[in-house]
């Protein structure tokens, strides 16, 4: 079989039918109360129709890996076991929890060796749609398939298993056969433009998978971004959807998207909440090349004559920004292909001509690639921060802030999500400048870095220090 750009944007209709996540973390805890994550090569299907099997790199033997659902509050005990063939971890994206359990090798944990495990142990404070994924080596990890949902559900009674779905979306760069393309894995040209982006997309790990709802029943839709690079364009008017919270802090009340399509970033959330009103057929579509890509289908049966019940939700303790008493710092972001190069350090050596080439760093925050052994900013707990993130280069960036949440005070040339809601993943486009705040409440080391995992790869990584 050969595939063509053409044929991977329009072929393939149906699917499988609708089927649960692989088994969450009550049902597979080892007799010591571990959930054992596995680490390990695996095969899996990404193209439709007689496309052979991929490549894969996952955890228990599937993409995505085993759902862990826990109430908030409750305990989460993992061990990794890699039986890889290079080094991994496993960061919990989103959670605010300890920082020694936050996963990033080479800040708060050695990466785990291939034979070896590692043990996360940590309390989710927080209810909400969260993920987890390797963070060694990220850009090749994810891309292979490393990734799985971590839900925390709250103390009031929440939506039922038949009516809280699951979606999570990826991106994948597949070949002429339809098999995962790993020969393009660590291209220079991906690292120094807009990250590496695919030709197909699936959810669940499924090509276009075909979904049953009844029609007149609330449904809680959790969506969520595992792509390295793209920013998913999505179509959601026909559902009626509302949104319910994104990354994973749920709104006062439903509302109704402000701004269309849905742009959900890489390792974005976003929640939705889905009446189906009538037994037609619904799809959930991406947009972004021009014609609509449906990435599934839903069913609608039944006409159910009572009103749908909507559970309580409720919201999160987060603390607030003090406004009126906030430290500021600056974050210059450049560097990247389209002449915005610059000055940039890497260990400590202003890079020129080959070094580019030879090291791979081609984006800099404050004129720095990568890791510096001096942290951006050191902070008290409790310390409200205004960060001032300022994109100085030529791309579009998602940029991600470990260990906490913030709400964005101002966005440049948009209004978009100023004020509410919580976040911890943000988009700025080229020559934007945005605000956030947020109280730095957690003590530890954490990760600032863009989730375009190329860029990340590439030097957009820096970190900064809560002290107690």
């Amino acid at each position: 079989m050969s595939i063509n750009r053409r044929s991977l944007l329009k072929s393939g209709a149906g699917g499988a039918a609708f089927a649960l996540l692989p088994a969450n973390f009550r049902a597979a805890l080892a007799s010591d109360g571990f959930l054992e994550i596995v680490a390990g090569p695996s095969q899996q299907k990404l193209y439709s129709g007689n496309a052979p099997q991929s490549d894969l790199w996952s955890y228990n033997g599937s993409t995505p890996g085993p759902e862990i659902r826990v109430k908030r509050g409750e305990r989460v005990k993992v061990r990794l076991i890699n039986k890889l063939e290079e080094a991994t971890s496993i960061h919990w994206h989103g959670i605010r929890i300890a920082n020694d359990m936050d996963g990033v090798s080479g800040l708060t944990q050695k990466a785990v060796e291939p034979g070896a495990s590692f043990e996360y142990d940590f309390i989710v404070p927080d209810a909400g749609t969260y993920w987890y994924h390797a963070h060694n080596k990220s850009w090749n990890q994810v891309a292979r398939g490393l990734y799985g949902a971590l839900i925390v559900e709250g103390d009031a009674p929440d939506f039922d298993t038949e009516h809280d779905r699951t979606l999570i979306l990826d991106d994948w760069r597949l070949d002429q056969t339809g098999k995962l393309d790993t020969a393009s894995l660590g291209s220079l040209m991906d690292w120094s433009h807009g990250g590496r982006l695919g030709n197909w997309l699936t959810v669940n790990g499924e090509s276009r998978p075909n979904y049953s709802l009844n029609a007149n029943e609330a449904y809680r839709f959790r969506l969520i971004n595992t792509s390295n690079a793209r920013v998913l364009e999505l179509d959601i008017e026909q559902f009626g959807a509302k949104v319910l919270g994104f990354d994973g802090q749920i709104l006062k009340a439903p509302t109704d998207l402000p701004y269309q399509p849905l742009l959900l970033g890489p390792a974005q959330r976003v929640d939705l909440l889905v009446i189906p009103n009538a037994a037609v057929s619904m799809s959930l579509d991406e947009i972004s090349g021009g014609e609509a890509f449906s990435l599934a289908s839903f069913e609608v049966i039944g006409k159910p004559d009572s009103k749908p019940g909507l559970p309580a939700l409720i919201l999160n303790n987060l603390p607030e920004p003090d406004r009126d008493n906030a430290r500021t710092f600056k974050l210059d972001m450049t560097g990247g292909a389209m002449g915005r190069m610059g000055d940039i350090v890497y260990n400590g050596k202003k890079l020129d001509g080959l070094d580019f080439r030879d090291t791979g760093q081609v984006w800099a925050f404050n004129g720095i690639a990568n890791l510096a052994d001096t942290p951006f900013f050191s902070v008290r707990r409790h310390e409200t921060v205004f960060l001032d993130t300022v994109n100085n280069t030529a791309f579009l960036h998602a940029m991600h802030l470990h260990g906490h949440h913030f709400r964005i005070l101002e966005r440049s040339g948009s209004d978009v999500d100023e004020g509410q809601p919580w976040r911890d993943t943000f988009l700025i486009g080229p020559a934007q400048t945005t605000q956030i705040a947020f109280v730095a409440d957690n003590v530890g080391k954490w990760l600032l870095h863009c989730h375009m995992l190329e860029h990340a790869a590439a030097g957009m990584n820096t970190w900064f220090e809560v002290t107690d």
